[in-house]
């Protein structure tokens, strides 16, 4: 938190002060009343005393008065709201170490299933593109806030060879910088890349990638799926075939999401893969803003005072 007057906060050392000079008034009061009367026989002419719960106006009454300085600093908080447009590219790895069974039915399965409950969780107004990346990076459809486009373009994803991860990081943040908001200015744009290992061919290496990306302003957030269990199977000359492992390698897919301002996730079932999808649907959907909140330190003093009058009125029948 920030205040565009942090001098007036100086005003705060003077409620103590206040609270001081209000116990030394009771302990005064209380001392003339005794002159006059015998304090032994107040049982007798009182019901009861509110004894400590006395104490509670007066200190309700010194939040209202803290409550109403913090807000004369105009103090201000970077809340969370929600994103109005915005670009979001998924980059998805159909190689065919994404066959493997480890995440049920498959990992490019899951991806693609998961994928498709993350257009629900992204707002409306959004576009969504998809990136397929194998031997080579291609755009299985561009940016559009048509889900229906982008649903179909998941369902036709088809595994290849090769992972040509940088082509698909750099080909992502270019196609979502090129929209253009209702304004004319350029959305923020984001990239999601789920893909199960590091880079085996393609023209551009990740890290060459990942500053271009990080140039552009786009974050690249990346979901590395996949078990050491991992398997596929290779048919080889003369109808044999061949058990090949294929464990997950997070180290470049961690690298990318460092440089550019994103984040890396690991998961090894679906159930993981979904959490994940769910979290960046709401963290792509709400953006970070730097907002004045004096009205709601003004609005707390007011109803700290209110309270303040009514507890004063049930414990005293009277207001302080």
């Amino acid at each position: 938190m920030s205040f565009d007057a942090p001098f007036a906060l100086l005003g705060l050392l003077l409620v103590p002060m206040l609270v001081a000079l209000l116990y030394v008034h009771e302990r005064r009061r209380r001392a003339q009343a005794a002159r006059f009367g015998n304090p032994a026989l107040l049982p007798n002419v009182i019901d009861r005393q509110p004894g400590r719960l006395r104490f509670l106006p007066l200190a309700i009454l010194a939040a209202a008065l803290c409550a109403m300085v913090v807000g004369v600093a105009r103090p201000h908080a970077t809340v969370s709201v929600p994103r109005e447009e915005a670009t979001v590219m998924l980059a998805i790895d159909v190689s065919r170490s994404m066959t493997a069974t480890d995440v049920v039915p498959t990992r490019l399965d899951a991806a693609r299933s998961a994928a498709q409950t993350f257009l629900d969780k992204v707002p409306a107004k959004f576009r969504v593109g998809v990136v397929s990346f194998g031997s080579q990076a291609s755009v299985a459809v561009p940016p559009t806030a048509d889900r229906s486009l982008v649903r179909n373009a998941l369902d036709l994803l088809k595994p290849g060879e090769g992972t040509a991860l940088g082509d698909a990081v750099l080909l992502s943040a270019q196609l979502g910088t090129r929209q253009r908001a209702q304004d004319g200015t350029s959305p923020p744009t984001a990239v999601v890349v789920i893909s199960d290992g590091a880079r085996v061919g393609g023209r551009t290496s990740p890290r060459t990638a990942a500053q271009r990306a990080r140039a552009l302003h786009v974050p690249v957030y990346t979901v590395v799926l996949g078990t050491q269990n991992g398997v596929v199977e290779e048919t080889l000359t003369g109808g044999f075939k061949a058990t090949i492992r294929v464990p997950p390698s997070p180290q470049t897919l961690r690298q990318i999401a460092q440089t550019t301002g994103g984040q890396s996730f690991t998961v090894t079932d679906r159930a993981g893969l979904q959490k994940v999808y769910d979290r960046l649907g709401s963290r792509l959907g709400h953006r970070k803003e730097r907002r004045e909140i004096t009205d709601a330190f003004a609005g707390g003093s007011a109803l700290l005072l209110l309270a303040g009058g009514a507890a004063s009125m049930a414990l005293f029948r009277r207001v302080p």
